[in-house]
């Protein structure tokens, strides 16, 4: 290229792929590219940000800079925040534009996002957003289906056959210590476009059979569970290559095979799923003050004074009531969790240490390798009884062991102090008559903990009290049981989904 060209920047974000991505199909298509990864401190060191999502996006970074590669672009790592390292930019470079993806992300983003749109104009560079998800700015609430699939139907973003690369500034040749952190080793999912398409495959060949009958234990969820939201909350996979990928799948299949027939059950169940992902990100992107603030502002007030033994017990998985500890012990060593458990999580949190869901959520942010901010503000809402418009699920975590770890495996593979427990007593260890107790090696106390609080009374008090703030009408309980098995295909309902699906 010329020295004096304008260059085109395409600033990735939560779209570290090549595939069906927008903003470097327009690039390409109008002058000189240079391809930009910006490591933000700010975002990085705020409450729902971790050292785990950080692996996997670096991971992800660096599948990302070798299929650039094979494009004939570099990819350039930079790190600060976004204006600082755009005028830095602007002034080693002739800037034609800047195209990204529109990002649905936290209040942070979107403050970075506003900054970025008052630089971009006062220095007249033109900034294009383009959708990566059937998410939407504008327009009425009821066009949202029809968008949807118009957008999900429609063909992948293409690149032009010549691509032009834009020089590296002189810049980005001195030494630059780019990373934030060292994500450490953990037995969390890995990133990168390949692994991502791997996983794909083999749902949609083999494991989405067992999905819909799988997905609720945290047992079978492992396997049953696509495991994509990491790769689509990132971005190395595309929400729309993704819904066309199952479709095809559903349109290859035998309609007299069994096994094809128990694969278009799961296909169906997850494409639903697939939309409602959309959805809930589409309630922030209308209400970013969902991150913050609840639709039903009584419930935050009746939260506001938080038990810190409490809080403390439910994050460090002490509570004493085994499932709600396996799966907190689960978590923690591998960033992921099927969502029945998820929100079992916050449920417990929410009714019973009656702890506010913005204090919570945000530890389980941290945690999550895929977290989404979009699904999980609103959902962290739904399952704590903050929104004023749905039911209460209330989940009695010894009643899921019972339905969902049968057998006691799960609790006893996260929390192998219970595994010489007798099966009659691994859910409800306190229960154990002391002579059990010494002859399992178990005290309850000593080498578990005893319930930091009691289950029929705190969320008989909860419901009480957020009964009081809700309509009437709306207010009714719910406490949910394994899931139903249905010979037919059912759409997923709202609570169904979030992450982890």
């Amino acid at each position: 290229m010329n020295a004096a060209d304008p260059v085109h920047l395409v600033w990735f974000k939560r779209d570290l792929r090549t595939v069906d991505h927008a903003a470097l199909a327009a690039a390409c298509r109008a002058g000189p590219v240079l391809p930009l990864y910006i490591a933000e401190p700010s975002l990085w060191q705020a409450d729902d940000a971790s050292a785990w999502q950080w692996g996997f996006v670096e991971e992800s970074l660096t599948a990302l800079g070798k299929a650039l590669a094979e494009l004939g672009l570099p990819l350039l790592r930079l790190r600060g925040e976004v204006v600082d390292v755009l005028e830095a930019l602007r002034q080693a470079l002739p800037l034609a534009a800047i195209h990204s993806h529109q990002e649905t992300g936290n209040a942070l983003s979107y403050a970075r996002d506003r900054a970025v749109a008052q630089w971009s104009r006062a220095h007249d560079i033109a900034w294009h957003e383009y959708p990566q998800m059937a998410v939407f700015r504008g327009g009425k609430r009821g066009h949202w289906p029809s968008r949807r699939e118009a957008f999900v139907s429609a063909s992948p973003a293409t690149l032009p056959e010549r691509i032009i690369a834009a020089d590296i500034p002189p810049l980005a040749h001195a030494p630059a210590r780019w990373r934030l952190f060292d994500p450490g080793p953990c037995r969390r999912q890995r990133g990168g476009r390949g692994l991502g398409l791997a996983l794909l495959s083999g749902f949609l060949d083999e494991r989405a059979a067992r999905y819909r009958h799988g997905l609720s234990s945290p047992l079978t969820a492992v396997d049953a569970c696509s495991r994509l939201s990491p790769h689509l909350a990132w971005g190395t996979l595309s929400l729309r290559e993704v819904t066309q990928a199952t479709r095809a799948r559903l349109a290859r299949l035998d309609a007299f095979d069994p096994h094809a027939q128990r694969l278009a059950h799961g296909l169906h169940a997850f494409e639903s799923r697939l939309a409602w992902h959309c959805h809930f990100i589409q309630k922030l992107e209308q209400r970013p003050e969902l991150e913050h603030h609840a639709p039903l502002a009584a419930v935050d007030a009746l939260r506001a004074d938080p038990n810190p033994q409490w809080l403390a017990a439910w994050r460090d998985g002490h509570t004493g009531y085994p499932l709600v500890d396996a799966c907190m012990a689960m978590l923690r060593a591998t960033g992921w969790l099927n969502f029945r458990m998820r929100a079992m999580l916050m449920s417990f949190a929410s009714y019973n240490l009656w702890l506010p869901w913005q204090l919570t959520g945000q530890h389980l942010a941290r945690l999550f390798v895929d977290y989404e901010p979009g699904i999980h503000w609103p959902q962290a809402q739904m399952q704590s009884g903050s929104t004023g418009r749905n039911a209460l699920r209330i989940y009695d975590p010894v009643k899921q062991a019972l339905e969902l770890d049968p057998h006691g495996k799960f609790v006893a593979r996260w929390l192998p102090v219970l595994g010489k427990v007798p099966l009659a007593w691994r859910f409800e260890p306190w229960k154990m008559p002391l002579d059990v107790q010494m002859h399992c090696g178990v005290r309850i106390g000593h080498d578990y903990p005893a319930p930091c609080v009691p289950w029929e009374p705190t969320q008989r008090a909860a419901r009480e009290q957020l009964r009081a703030c809700q309509p009437p009408r709306e207010a009714r309980i719910i406490t949910p049981a394994a899931p139903a098995r249905r010979s037919r295909p059912q759409p997923a309902a709202p609570q169904q989904l979030a992450l982890g699906f």
